[in-house]
Protein backbone atom coordinates (compact mmCIF):
# COMPACT_ATOMS: atom_id res chain seq x y z
CA UNK A 1 0.00 0.00 0.00
CA UNK A 2 1.15 4.25 -0.41
CA UNK A 3 2.51 4.85 2.61
CA UNK A 4 1.87 8.54 2.31
CA UNK A 5 -0.63 10.89 0.66
CA UNK A 6 0.70 11.46 -1.98
CA UNK A 7 -1.20 10.02 -5.30
CA UNK A 8 0.61 7.32 -6.30
CA UNK A 9 0.32 6.19 -10.24
CA UNK A 10 0.68 2.53 -10.58
CA UNK A 11 2.10 0.78 -13.69
CA UNK A 12 -0.32 -1.98 -13.97
CA UNK A 13 0.16 -3.70 -17.68
CA UNK A 14 2.02 -2.61 -20.72
CA UNK A 15 0.24 -0.66 -23.35
CA UNK A 16 0.99 -3.35 -25.72
CA UNK A 17 -1.52 -5.63 -24.11
CA UNK A 18 -4.51 -2.90 -25.03
CA UNK A 19 -5.57 -3.07 -28.20
CA UNK A 20 -8.30 -0.40 -29.53
CA UNK A 21 -11.24 -1.54 -29.69
CA UNK A 22 -11.29 -5.16 -28.78
CA UNK A 23 -10.27 -6.64 -25.60
CA UNK A 24 -10.68 -5.85 -21.89
CA UNK A 25 -7.73 -6.71 -20.01
CA UNK A 26 -7.88 -7.29 -15.87
CA UNK A 27 -5.66 -5.59 -13.62
CA UNK A 28 -5.30 -4.88 -9.98
CA UNK A 29 -3.77 -2.34 -7.97
CA UNK A 30 -3.59 -1.82 -4.03
CA UNK A 31 -6.36 -4.33 -3.79
CA UNK A 32 -8.87 -2.32 -6.64
CA UNK A 33 -10.09 -4.76 -9.01
CA UNK A 34 -9.72 -2.73 -12.86
CA UNK A 35 -11.26 -3.43 -15.86
CA UNK A 36 -8.65 -2.19 -18.55
CA UNK A 37 -9.82 -1.47 -22.19
CA UNK A 38 -8.86 1.02 -24.78
CA UNK A 39 -11.71 2.84 -26.60
CA UNK A 40 -11.72 3.27 -30.26
CA UNK A 41 -10.55 6.59 -30.22
CA UNK A 42 -6.60 5.06 -28.77
CA UNK A 43 -7.78 6.62 -25.28
CA UNK A 44 -6.41 3.97 -22.23
CA UNK A 45 -9.07 3.37 -19.82
CA UNK A 46 -9.12 2.05 -16.41
CA UNK A 47 -12.26 1.60 -14.58
CA UNK A 48 -13.35 -0.47 -11.36
CA UNK A 49 -13.96 -3.73 -12.66
CA UNK A 50 -17.79 -3.68 -11.44
CA UNK A 51 -20.77 -2.30 -13.91
CA UNK A 52 -22.94 0.10 -11.30
CA UNK A 53 -25.86 -1.95 -12.54
CA UNK A 54 -25.92 -5.35 -11.36
CA UNK A 55 -21.90 -5.07 -10.08
CA UNK A 56 -20.95 -8.18 -12.73
CA UNK A 57 -17.32 -7.67 -13.87
CA UNK A 58 -16.95 -5.21 -16.95
CA UNK A 59 -13.75 -7.91 -18.16
CA UNK A 60 -16.90 -10.21 -18.91
CA UNK A 61 -18.40 -7.58 -21.28
CA UNK A 62 -16.88 -6.39 -24.76
CA UNK A 63 -15.91 -2.36 -26.43
CA UNK A 64 -18.67 -1.11 -28.62
CA UNK A 65 -16.28 1.90 -30.26
CA UNK A 66 -15.92 4.40 -27.13
CA UNK A 67 -18.40 2.91 -24.85
CA UNK A 68 -17.68 -0.26 -22.54
CA UNK A 69 -20.86 -2.82 -22.68
CA UNK A 70 -21.59 -4.64 -19.38
CA UNK A 71 -22.27 -8.66 -20.49
CA UNK A 72 -25.44 -8.76 -18.55
CA UNK A 73 -28.13 -6.60 -19.59
CA UNK A 74 -25.85 -5.04 -22.34
CA UNK A 75 -26.25 -1.57 -20.64
CA UNK A 76 -23.31 0.73 -22.04
CA UNK A 77 -20.96 3.24 -20.64
CA UNK A 78 -18.73 6.34 -22.09
CA UNK A 79 -15.40 6.24 -22.31
CA UNK A 80 -13.57 8.76 -20.26
CA UNK A 81 -16.06 9.36 -17.47
CA UNK A 82 -17.88 6.06 -17.57
CA UNK A 83 -21.53 7.68 -17.97
CA UNK A 84 -23.88 5.40 -18.58
CA UNK A 85 -25.44 5.86 -22.33
CA UNK A 86 -27.65 3.67 -23.34
CA UNK A 87 -29.65 1.02 -22.41
CA UNK A 88 -30.19 -1.65 -25.43
CA UNK A 89 -33.85 -3.03 -23.82
CA UNK A 90 -34.95 0.30 -23.57
CA UNK A 91 -33.84 2.41 -26.63
CA UNK A 92 -36.68 5.06 -26.40
CA UNK A 93 -35.49 5.51 -22.47
CA UNK A 94 -33.00 8.21 -21.59
CA UNK A 95 -29.71 6.71 -19.97
CA UNK A 96 -29.94 7.23 -16.20
CA UNK A 97 -27.92 10.60 -15.65
CA UNK A 98 -27.25 8.72 -11.86
CA UNK A 99 -25.61 5.57 -13.00
CA UNK A 100 -21.85 6.33 -13.77
CA UNK A 101 -18.81 3.19 -13.57
CA UNK A 102 -16.35 4.64 -11.57
CA UNK A 103 -13.16 5.63 -13.64
CA UNK A 104 -9.73 6.02 -12.88
CA UNK A 105 -7.03 7.79 -13.94
CA UNK A 106 -4.98 6.67 -16.59
CA UNK A 107 -1.75 7.45 -18.54
CA UNK A 108 0.97 5.96 -20.72
CA UNK A 109 4.76 6.64 -20.68
CA UNK A 110 7.68 4.04 -21.00
CA UNK A 111 5.56 1.47 -22.76
CA UNK A 112 3.19 0.97 -19.58
CA UNK A 113 -0.12 1.61 -18.71
CA UNK A 114 -0.11 4.09 -15.26
CA UNK A 115 -3.36 4.05 -13.14
CA UNK A 116 -3.83 6.23 -10.08
CA UNK A 117 -6.55 5.34 -7.66
CA UNK A 118 -6.69 8.79 -5.94
CA UNK A 119 -9.59 10.79 -6.27
CA UNK A 120 -7.31 13.87 -7.81
CA UNK A 121 -5.54 13.56 -10.38
CA UNK A 122 -1.75 12.69 -9.50
CA UNK A 123 0.42 16.83 -9.62
CA UNK A 124 2.81 14.77 -11.90
CA UNK A 125 2.77 12.54 -15.08
CA UNK A 126 4.15 9.32 -14.75
CA UNK A 127 7.69 8.96 -15.65
CA UNK A 128 8.33 8.88 -19.45
CA UNK A 129 11.80 7.79 -18.81
CA UNK A 130 11.23 4.97 -16.53
CA UNK A 131 12.46 2.40 -18.70
CA UNK A 132 15.33 3.58 -20.57
CA UNK A 133 14.59 4.22 -24.52
CA UNK A 134 15.36 0.97 -26.91
CA UNK A 135 14.87 -1.65 -23.91
CA UNK A 136 12.75 -4.39 -24.74
CA UNK A 137 10.04 -5.98 -22.64
CA UNK A 138 10.84 -9.41 -20.74
CA UNK A 139 8.12 -10.49 -18.92
CA UNK A 140 5.75 -9.85 -16.26
CA UNK A 141 6.27 -12.06 -12.95
CA UNK A 142 3.35 -12.68 -10.51
CA UNK A 143 4.93 -13.41 -6.81
CA UNK A 144 2.91 -13.98 -4.36
CA UNK A 145 4.83 -12.15 -1.12
CA UNK A 146 3.94 -8.34 -0.58
CA UNK A 147 5.25 -5.45 -2.21
CA UNK A 148 7.77 -4.35 0.37
CA UNK A 149 9.32 -7.86 0.41
CA UNK A 150 9.71 -7.92 -3.51
CA UNK A 151 11.41 -4.62 -3.52
CA UNK A 152 13.76 -5.45 -0.22
CA UNK A 153 14.73 -8.91 -2.64
CA UNK A 154 15.29 -6.14 -5.43
CA UNK A 155 17.84 -4.19 -3.05
CA UNK A 156 19.68 -7.15 -1.61
CA UNK A 157 20.71 -7.94 -5.26
CA UNK A 158 21.69 -4.73 -5.82
CA UNK A 159 18.73 -3.27 -7.70
CA UNK A 160 18.62 1.27 -6.95
CA UNK A 161 16.06 3.45 -7.78
CA UNK A 162 18.34 5.87 -9.83
CA UNK A 163 15.38 6.44 -12.08
CA UNK A 164 12.19 6.23 -9.46
CA UNK A 165 9.84 4.66 -9.66
CA UNK A 166 12.01 1.70 -11.61
CA UNK A 167 14.42 0.02 -9.88
CA UNK A 168 17.88 -1.03 -11.95
CA UNK A 169 20.31 -3.47 -11.69
CA UNK A 170 20.93 -6.90 -12.97
CA UNK A 171 19.76 -10.31 -12.89
CA UNK A 172 21.49 -13.35 -14.01
CA UNK A 173 24.70 -11.13 -14.92
CA UNK A 174 22.08 -9.12 -17.24
CA UNK A 175 20.72 -5.44 -17.19
CA UNK A 176 17.39 -5.08 -16.24
CA UNK A 177 14.90 -2.64 -14.92
CA UNK A 178 12.08 -3.74 -13.00
CA UNK A 179 8.32 -1.85 -11.90
CA UNK A 180 7.09 -3.41 -9.35
CA UNK A 181 3.08 -3.23 -8.56
CA UNK A 182 1.14 -3.55 -5.19
CA UNK A 183 -1.63 -5.65 -6.47
CA UNK A 184 -2.91 -6.99 -3.47
CA UNK A 185 -1.64 -7.32 0.34
CA UNK A 186 0.41 -10.72 -0.73
CA UNK A 187 0.67 -10.66 -4.52
CA UNK A 188 2.97 -8.15 -6.09
CA UNK A 189 3.94 -8.00 -10.13
CA UNK A 190 7.47 -7.21 -11.79
CA UNK A 191 7.23 -5.85 -15.12
CA UNK A 192 11.42 -6.34 -16.20
CA UNK A 193 13.24 -4.60 -19.24
CA UNK A 194 16.30 -5.27 -20.26
CA UNK A 195 18.46 -3.79 -23.19
CA UNK A 196 18.52 -8.01 -24.33
CA UNK A 197 17.42 -9.11 -27.39
CA UNK A 198 14.00 -10.78 -27.59
CA UNK A 199 14.89 -14.12 -28.01
CA UNK A 200 18.88 -13.89 -27.06
CA UNK A 201 20.72 -16.09 -25.28
CA UNK A 202 20.88 -13.32 -22.45
CA UNK A 203 17.30 -12.51 -22.34
CA UNK A 204 16.62 -16.23 -21.74
CA UNK A 205 19.26 -16.45 -18.23
CA UNK A 206 16.82 -13.31 -17.53
CA UNK A 207 13.96 -15.36 -17.65
CA UNK A 208 15.48 -18.14 -15.39
CA UNK A 209 17.02 -15.70 -13.19
CA UNK A 210 13.80 -13.70 -12.41
CA UNK A 211 12.03 -17.67 -12.40
CA UNK A 212 14.61 -18.13 -9.28
CA UNK A 213 14.46 -14.98 -7.86
CA UNK A 214 10.27 -15.61 -7.56
CA UNK A 215 10.94 -18.94 -5.91
CA UNK A 216 13.54 -17.53 -3.57
CA UNK A 217 10.65 -14.80 -2.68
CA UNK A 218 7.43 -17.03 -2.24
CA UNK A 219 9.94 -19.72 -0.15
CA UNK A 220 10.41 -16.89 2.55
CA UNK A 221 6.83 -16.35 3.09
CA UNK A 222 6.60 -19.74 4.26
CA UNK A 223 5.71 -20.28 7.77
CA UNK A 224 8.76 -22.01 9.24
CA UNK A 225 8.07 -25.35 10.53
Amino acid sequence: MSTDSIPTWHPVARSAELRPGANIVAGFAEGQELALWRAASGAAQAWENRCPHRSVRFTLGQVLQDRLACAYHGWQYDAGNGQCASIPAHPGMPAPRNVCAKVFHAAEAAGMLWVSLAAETPPSPPPGDAVPAGWSFCRTLSVRAGVARVRDALAARGFGSEAPPALRGALGKVDAAALVLDAQPQLAFIHLWTPAAPGSGAMKKLHAAARALRGEIEEQQQPQA
